[in-house]
């Protein structure tokens, strides 16, 4: 445990009215970007996509389930990959029992890979998760929206140094490298208007943290998140924390 201030109450209680006040203006500031996010154009969804679920093939449309709003977690599990990213799989954890909210408030939420449909359900399975879990068919939908690339558009980075995190979590994907950062993670938001599909949102990366409950958590322990400096990612799936 690294060393730190210690303090009387007093001091505790001056510092974090201080904090207070800067965390309610983070809250206002957060109110309104969603407002400005909300405001964004619509986008007709022009392009024919396809999707193998559970049910058979849906369009883009079908997704929906009769609801207006339609949520799409863009899962890194590529044709190649054993099992689903490690980093995916915990937002997944985040993502399933939140369904059946969005559901009481009008919007499907799935996740969409480009791995073929059995392998999909049988991790859901092996996690437990209920969400709905589709596979696109062909490349069209992920590349469309920046989710997916080419190992050429990819070569500057290949030919660095990889960061040992991404040897990792390609391994523990149960493919290579290459193989691994082709894909994205990201998460795509639509609305179903007088029969068409519009797309109002896209977002990836550090846009993802929302989703990531545990990193806001973290940011209020002592520690933090304590990453810096790490060889490897802490992150595992949740059935594989206390193996060696």
């Amino acid at each position: 445990m690294p060393e730190h201030r210690v303090g009387t109450q007093k001091e505790f209680e001056a510092a974090r009215e201080e904090l207070l006040a800067e965390e309610k203006e983070l809250t206002r500031r957060g109110d309104e970007l969603a407002r400005k996010r909300r405001e964004l154009p619509w986008v007709p969804v022009e392009k024919d996509y396809s999707f193998e679920t559970a049910e058979g093939t849906k369009s883009l449309a079908d997704l929906f389930d009769e609801r207006a709003q339609l949520l799409i977690y863009h899962f890194m599990f590529g044709p190649p990959y054993e099992a689903g990213c490690p980093v995916c799989s915990s937002i997944a954890d985040n993502l399933d029992p939140n369904v059946v909210h969005l559901k009481a408030r009008d919007v499907t939420l799935v996740c969409s890979s480009r791995a073929p449909l059995d392998k999909l359900l049988a991790y859901r399975e092996r996690m437990g998760w209920s969400f709905d879990w589709v596979s696109t068919v062909g490349s069209d939908f992920h590349r469309d929206l920046g989710f997916l690339h080419t190992e050429q558009e990819l070569r500057p980075f290949l030919e660095g140094g990889i960061p040992p995190t991404v040897r990792q979590m390609a391994e523990a994907s149960g493919t290579d490298v290459p193989g691994y950062v082709t894909e994205g993670p990201g998460l795509s938001s639509y609305v179903l208007s007088d029969g068409t599909v519009h797309r109002t949102y896209v977002t990836s990366a550090r846009g993802l943290e929302p989703a990531m409950a545990y990193y806001g958590l973290l940011d209020r322990t002592p520690m933090g998140r304590h990453e810096e400096g790490e060889e490897t990612h802490w992150l595992r799936r949740h059935d594989e924390y206390g193996k060696t």
